[in-house]
């Protein structure tokens, strides 16, 4: 079992457990594996420079030479490191609050390295023998300071971006003083669009708003779409891979609404194609694969898992029901900004408002809890829950790809641990609100029983 990567990456409270050494000495270990060019970006965190700084140190020890990309989303790094690199090390705890950061290691392709890798890190890391080269081996340090414009210009590239100037659409971004900083509010005055920011500027105190794009934390922003008349309001996440969207009227879309709205438009210009989600995300995907000549496959929960299926499998379009999409004819992970490229060019194609779209999808009512377990009990409570369903008389279909997948006549619910955070999440998903929200209720009772 790992003992320091979650889902994607390592994420700690900086100056606890992630300190400068404990950086350097574990990408000192991924280098040890990588033996060449590798890039280095992060998000605003406060503590991004010194994490960065102790994680270049470490590459250089192990060989490696590192391109030192600068602050930018955690995509664009992705980008670059899948069109001229080795490797890449993204520094970002993603939509953790400003006390965390965290290291993401990705492969030649972009995509978080696999599970094999992270174990032979954890072992250099623990048994102190990574490769350290004689001083005239060192590595040596460049920059790249051209990537961010790069990415902007590759996002433009793959819409219509004629029908969206035509539109003149009115939108209202929140950047959340994020890495979206650096890339959203440009992309989308390039398409023409009459722009209003909000957090757009870099902040690793995250002072508007918590960077996680969750309804509680987009108060302001829905008032503003509201007092605006703006046809659309953005929110990105800290290291700007997820896009979640206000409507005309001031109302939080769900994530898998609107990746649901991108999958159809994917499928219609593709004429179907293959899908790649998370047995996490809603019956709806697969409702609308169906009408739409597609096919789906479902992964463990995690960007990377999704990514890597895709390109197994060569997929036409992916991603989670966070607001993460992923085309992986660009980037092979969740991508903020043509996600919103992409909900807007469809906006501008068909003259319709964003509520009007998502009223034409398949209808299904979503509830999301969480749960505090300490990380060394998860293990013990899963197997526990999943022999209680399993034995229970009443027959449920359960499916085990990635902690507890419970179905019943009333819709489903999942049961999982966090890999990043000590909690456990479930998620549910019925015909109407009060029955998903009692089935989120039962996940969570399952939990408490066995803590």
């Amino acid at each position: 079992m790992k003992r320091l990567f979650g889902t994607f990456g390592v994420r700690r409270v900086t100056n606890q457990e992630l300190t400068p050494e404990f950086a350097s000495k574990l990408a000192t270990a991924y280098g040890t594996l990588i033996q060449g060019k590798v890039a280095v970006g992060g998000d605003t965190r406060t503590s991004t420079p010194m994490i960065k700084h102790a994680v270049i140190a470490g590459l250089l020890s192990s060989g490696c030479d590192v391109i030192d990309l600068g602050l930018l989303p955690t995509p664009a790094v992705q980008y670059a490191v899948r069109n001229y690199y080795d490797g890449g090390v993204i520094i970002t705890a993603s939509h953790n609050p400003p006390q965390y950061n965290g290291i993401k290691f990705v492969d030649e392709d972009g995509i978080g390295i696999r599970d094999d890798m992270e174990e032979k890190i954890e072992d250099m890391f623990f048994n102190e023998n990574p490769k350290r080269v004689p001083w005239d081996e060192i590595g040596e340090v460049t920059t790249n300071e051209r990537i961010v414009e790069e990415y902007q210009e590759q996002v433009l590239k793959r819409v219509d971006q004629e029908s969206i100037k035509k539109a003149g659409l009115k939108v209202v971004v929140d950047c959340g003083s994020g890495a979206g900083c650096f890339t959203a509010p440009y992309i989308f005055r390039k398409l023409g669009c009459e722009i209003l920011t909000m957090n757009c500027q870099p902040d690793g105190f995250f002072p508007g708003r918590d960077p996680e794009p969750i309804k509680d934390n987009l108060k302001e922003l829905i008032e503003v779409v509201k007092a605006t008349g703006a046809d659309l309001g953005l929110a990105h996440d800290g290291d700007a891979d997820r896009t979640i969207c206000i409507d005309e009227n001031g109302e939080f879309v769900l994530g898998d609404k609107t990746f649901a709205l991108v999958e159809k438009q994917m499928l219609q210009e593709n004429n179907g194609g293959l899908v790649v989600t998370t047995v996490a995300t809603s019956t709806a995907i697969y409702d609308v694969a169906e009408e739409n000549n597609g096919e789906v496959i479902a992964t463990a929960v995690g960007d990377l898992l999704v990514a890597r299926k895709l390109k197994e499998e060569n997929g036409l379009f992916g991603g989670e029901e966070n607001g993460g999409l992923i085309f992986p004819d660009f980037v092979y992970g969740r991508d903020a900004a043509l996600s919103a490229a992409k909900i807007i060019e469809i906006m501008s194609k068909t003259k319709k408002t964003l509520s009007e779209l998502v009223s034409k999808l398949p209808v299904y009512y979503s509830e999301k809890m969480k749960i505090k377990c300490p990380d060394n009990l998860k293990s013990q409570v899963m197997d526990n829950i999943a022999t209680e369903i399993s034995n229970d008389p009443s027959g449920y279909e359960v499916d085990t790809t990635d902690g507890v997948k419970i179905f019943t006549p009333d819709g489903w619910v999942i049961i999982r641990p966090s890999g990043t955070e000590p909690i456990f999440r479930c998620f549910s998903e019925a015909a109407n609100q009060d029955k998903a929200t009692e089935m989120a209720q039962w996940g969570i009772s399952l939990v408490e029983k066995y803590l």
